[in-house]
Parts: C-alpha cells; sequence; structure tokens
C-alpha cells in the first residue's frame, strides 16, 4: 500500500507539483486576485476601445501577441477556435501589442495575414503591461465578471520555446475559464508561459529622473491635496523624505491606477477637478523609484503648497456645526449618521461658496449637505459635500444657490473607525452672494426608486431619466449608489435624436464619490432627455456585497440600494426667482 501511495505521489508531482506547490522562485505574479481598472488603449483602427466596452462580457481573456515571436504565431489557430468555441458563452478574447517594434501598420498586417478573429488592441504606451503584469508574447490572463485577474500563464503545453508536441497534454487556458464560468477559482491559477519576451520601452531620460525636478511636482500637484497633516490620509507627501519613505506604495497604487481616485472614463467629458495620472507622469514614478529614488538638488524643488487649518473658499460669511459632538468606535463599522442643524435664515439667502469640514479628517470619510425647506413633504437639497481630496463648491459669477428663509441644513457623515476611540464635530461654511445672482443653481436627483435587484443578479440594470421642458446648463454630476453599485452613465439624448454620453464611470466605488465638475458647462436644449444608466452586482463576487442570496430594494442604509444620478444646473432664463421645475420624471 505504500509503495502505491509513493506512486502516486509521485505521478501527482510530475503532472501538478509546481502549480500546487511553487518554490519561492516560482511564486505567483501578484496581478493574480487584482481587480483591474477600466483602462482605455487604441485599435488599430484609431478607435479608443475600454474595459467598459465589453461590460456584458462573463470573462475576459487578454492574449499578449506579437508579429514576429513564433511561439504566439503558433498559438493563433488555436486562439482563434477558442474563441469561437466560447463566444456563446459570453467570454471575449481580445489580442494586446505592446512591443515597441510593432507599428500599426505591421499589425494590421499581421491581423490580415494569420487572420485572426478576435479585436486587437495597439498598446505602444504598454499600460497592459503595468496594470496586467504580463512579460511574453502569447502570455494569457484570464479575467472574470469582477475583471479581477483569476489566471495567468500558458494556453496549454503543446507548445514552448524548444518543443512542440504533436497535441496538448494539459489544457490550461480552457480549463481556467471553465472553472470561472462556474464561479470558480481556477484549480491552477498560475502557469510559466513560454514565448519571447517583452521588451520594455525606456526612455532617454529616465536615468535621470530626480524627486526635486520631476517627482515633488507631481506628488505636489495630484497627492498632497489629501496627503498632507491633519488628514485622513494614512501618512504625508509634502517632501523628499515623505516620498522616499512611501516610495514603493506610490509606485504601485500609481502604476494600479488606484491612486488618485479618479473613476470617469477619459473619453467622455472635461472636467475642472480631474486628477488623473499621465502615463508619463506613471512612468517617470516608476523610473524613479526603480533608480533609487535620488534627490536631486533639493534646494531646487518646487515648494511644497500650503494648506490653512480654517477654510479653502477665504473667510465664510457664516459657520454652522453638527449639533453635539460625536464619539466614534475604534473597530467595525459606523453606519451613516445624521443630524439636523436650523439655520434661522429670516429671509431667503443666496449661496457663492458652500465647504464641508471634517472636525477630525483623520476619522470622517465623508461628509454631504443638504438643505431642508420648511413644509410638509420638502425633501432635503443638496448643498455640498466633502471626501478626501474634495475641493469646496464654488458656483460660477453671476449664479448661487438659494437657500429659502426657514430651511435647516441636514448632514449625512460616514465616519470610518482607526483603531482607537476618536470625537468629531464638523462644520460647514457659507460664503453669501454679494448681489442677487442671474441664475440659481439647483441640484436635482434623476432618480429611480421602485426597483428590485434579484438575488445573485451580477449586472442588473436601473434606468432613470428627465427632460427639460426649457433651456438649462447642466455644471456638475455626482452619481450615487451604495455597495453594490457596479457602473454608471449619464446620457444626453438631443431632441434630434443624438445621443451623447456625458459621463461614464466604468467602475463605480462607493468609498470615492466623487463630484465630476465640467471644465465647460454643458448646455442643455429644451427638449432634451437626460437619462442615467446604472448597473448593480448582487453577486457571490462582489466582496462587498453583505447579502447576495436577498433581494434588495430601495432604502437610505448601505446594505440596501440607491439609484441618483444628481446634476448642478441652472435654466438659461432663470432670473434668480423661485419657479417650479422645469425638468420632468
Amino acid at each position: 500500500m505504500n509503495h502505491l501511495i509513493l506512486a502516486a505521489l509521485v505521478l501527482l508531482n510530475q503532472s501538478y507539483g509546481p502549480k500546487i506547490k511553487p518554490s519561492p522562485d516560482n511564486m505567483p505574479p501578484g496581478s493574480i486576485g487584482r481587480k483591474i481598472p477600466s483602462f482605455v488603449i487604441p485599435m488599430p483602427t484609431g478607435k479608443i476601445a475600454s474595459l467598459t466596452d465589453f461590460n456584458e462580457s462573463k470573462c475576459l481573456v487578454f492574449v499578449f501577441l506579437g508579429a514576429n515571436c513564433p511561439v504566439s504565431n503558433a498559438y493563433i489557430p488555436t486562439l482563434n477556435e477558442l474563441g469561437q468555441k466560447y463566444k456563446k458563452t459570453e467570454v471575449q478574447f481580445l489580442g494586446i501589442y505592446a512591443n515597441p517594434g510593432d507599428t500599426r501598420e505591421s499589425i494590421e498586417k499581421h491581423v490580415r495575414e494569420f487572420k485572426i478573429n478576435f479585436p486587437v488592441l495597439e498598446d505602444l504606451e504598454q499600460i497592459s503591461l503595468r496594470l496586467l503584469g504580463a512579460r511574453r508574447t502569447s502570455e494569457v490572463l484570464v479575467l472574470d465578471q469582477r475583471r479581477t485577474v483569476q489566471y495567468q500563464g500558458r494556453i496549454d503545453d503543446q507548445i514552448t520555446n524548444t518543443v512542440r508536441k504533436e497535441k496538448a497534454a494539459t489544457n490550461d487556458l480552457s480549463d481556467a475559464i471553465d472553472q470561472i464560468l462556474n464561479l470558480k477559482k481556477p484549480m491552477v491559477a498560475y502557469t510559466e508561459s513560454p514565448g519571447c519576451l517583452i521588451t520594455p520601452i525606456t526612455k532617454v531620460n529616465e536615468s535621470k529622473i530626480t524627486y526635486a525636478s520631476h517627482i515633488a511636482g507631481i506628488l505636489h500637484k495630484h497627492c498632497a491635496d489629501c496627503h498632507h497633516p491633519g488628514t485622513a490620509a494614512p501618512f504625508s507627501l509634502l517632501s523628499y523624505d515623505d516620498a522616499k519613505n512611501n516610495a514603493a506604495m506610490i509606485k504601485e497604487v500609481t502604476g494600479l491606477h488606484i491612486m488618485p481616485p479618479w473613476h470617469a472614463d477619459p473619453r467622455y467629458g472635461h472636467f475642472a477637478n480631474e486628477r488623473r495620472l499621465s502615463s508619463s507622469e506613471i512612468s517617470q514614478i516608476a523610473s524613479w523609484v526603480d533608480g533609487g529614488m535620488p534627490a536631486g538638488d533639493l534646494s531646487k524643488a518646487p515648494s511644497p503648497p500650503v494648506f490653512q487649518e480654517g477654510w479653502l473658499l477665504g473667510k465664510p460669511d457664516i459657520v454652522f456645526q453638527i449639533p453635539e459632538e460625536v464619539k466614534i468606535q475604534a473597530k467595525g463599522t459606523v453606519g451613516y449618521k445624521y443630524f439636523k442643524t436650523k439655520t434661522n435664515f429670516k429671509e431667503d439667502m443666496w449661496l457663492q461658496a458652500a465647504e464641508a469640514k471634517p472636525g477630525n479628517r483623520s476619522v470622517v470619510h465623508h461628509i454631504i449637505v443638504f438643505y431642508k425647506e420648511p413644509g410638509i413633504g420638502k425633501r432635503p437639497v443638496w448643498i455640498a459635500a466633502t471626501a478626501p481630496g474634495a475641493a469646496p463648491v464654488i458656483h460660477p459669477q453671476g449664479t448661487g444657490r438659494r437657500i429659502p428663509a426657514g430651511s435647516e441644513i441636514i448632514w449625512q457623515i460616514h465616519y470610518t473607525p482607526t483603531g482607537k476611540e476618536e470625537t468629531d464635530r464638523s462644520e460647514v461654511a457659507f460664503v453669501f452672494c454679494k448681489d442677487k445672482p442671474r441664475q440659481n443653481v439647483e441640484t436635482h436627483g434623476i432618480a429611480n426608486s421602485m426597483f428590485l435587484i434579484p438575488p445573485l443578479a451580477f449586472n442588473h440594470e436601473v434606468v432613470s431619466s428627465i427632460t427639460a421642458k426649457k433651456d438649462a446648463v447642466i455644471l456638475a454630476f455626482f452619481p450615487h449608489m451604495h455597495l453594490r453599485g457596479k457602473d454608471f452613465e449619464y446620457q444626453l439624448h438631443h431632441p434630434d435624436g443624438k445621443i451623447e454620453t456625458i459621463l461614464s464611470v466604468p467602475q463605480y466605488d462607493f468609498n470615492w464619490q466623487n463630484t465630476y465638475r465640467l471644465k465647460e458647462p454643458l448646455k442643455v436644449p429644451k427638449g432634451s432627455k437626460i437619462k442615467c444608466i446604472a448597473h448593480f452586482d448582487n453577486s457571490k463576487l462582489n466582496p462587498a456585497n453583505p447579502a447576495p442570496w436577498k433581494p434588495v430594494f430601495w432604502g437610505e442604509q448601505t446594505w440596501e440600494e440607491m439609484m441618483i444620478g444628481y446634476i448642478d444646473f441652472y435654466y438659461v432664463d432663470d432670473l434668480g426667482l423661485p419657479k417650479k421645475t422645469a425638468l420632468a420624471n
């Protein structure tokens, strides 16, 4: 019996040993289990593609190709067959050319000559290498419905750099796809891939990148507004020592597009408060870290920004606090807390600017401030919000927000425990218009509260819309969902039938609820419809889902759901007087 067991173990180790129990030198790469952001890459046709274009696919298979690599070329017939085999099961194959030697012309010729029957992408900036961690042509990565990498490695064991067998003995890629489609993790998540090494792009001046000349400016511009003392960010980034001490983490989170937090699809709209790093800036950070983090001449480094302990909007005309100091527990989850504060306004007031400020930045994740007009049935109306990195609300000159007499302020505050007991008493500051504005800025929630998200539903769609009954101008967007929110899109349907995407958030993140303020106000002609399309993930794959086996309805608690597409806007002919709404659900 012992001999039989020993023989079985030997066979097992020969077939599966390196995969089940890898040695320290052959550990699976860090991309396994990584959620991939919705990056954009050109196609050889010139069209810009994004992960969001394939949201309907249950599985994405990225395969790295090279026009001159014999291994990846030999696998193209197999890839074509697999693409057709899995087409009915909503598996999308995507080829990526990331070698510096591949040009648009050579890629087009390669696709044509090898009759590649799936879409291909032209990644000449090598964005995909950074995000996916691929090294060789013919290497494949399989992403599940949540766009998390579940498998990385070879297609099968038929072809290597030195050997070609008559047929494959193991079908690693198809096995992984089958298991992922059945909502299981692949039994083998990582295999070593054959093929040609992809040459990384090296820029001539990358070896000369220093903190003083390059990195300080990037960090001050994009990171310091959150990463300075007294904020909820875990460390400051105002000095060279700050950056050096956290360099590895900075490289990782910028390279994976986790930081700075910005979730708008770059193909739609231009925003005044955009915080996206360019590919060049991400590359400079990585090169600086890899090069040993040289300081350069610190006497010539730009001065760090100065952050006031007071208000970013300047001197307020009035400041309100939540009614009492709040105690926050040391650990666990704190549900949203709501407060009311009387304004005691004897007449209508007009806001030029508003800024919510945490009393304790280390524990306050975000604040939303509303006003509620006196009267039965009056609903809270948005004034301002703050989250890490958010700027004050400052309305364009000639516009302002009317706060009716007798209104009270409604607060929604999200606290995050820090590991010790904390206290907070947050505030909001108002600056009033010096003269009565020409236009009254309003916030409208384009909402749908009559929905039911079925148990285990992965991509449940909910739609809401309004129609402009007179000319209007949109200034900003704020999409809002809870833990099951997956993606959110605003569309403008023009009276002539043209449909335009005006904001797309392909990977909604409840922890970073951004306001998207337009660089140029968007004119909305009378008769136009603004349509919001949201998708919810109530499946087991959603790591934030508290109860995938339950149906979900509208509700204010985070374990319930909301679907609201807020817009800040004004009517073109509104002379600052309160009027009945001209937007109809």
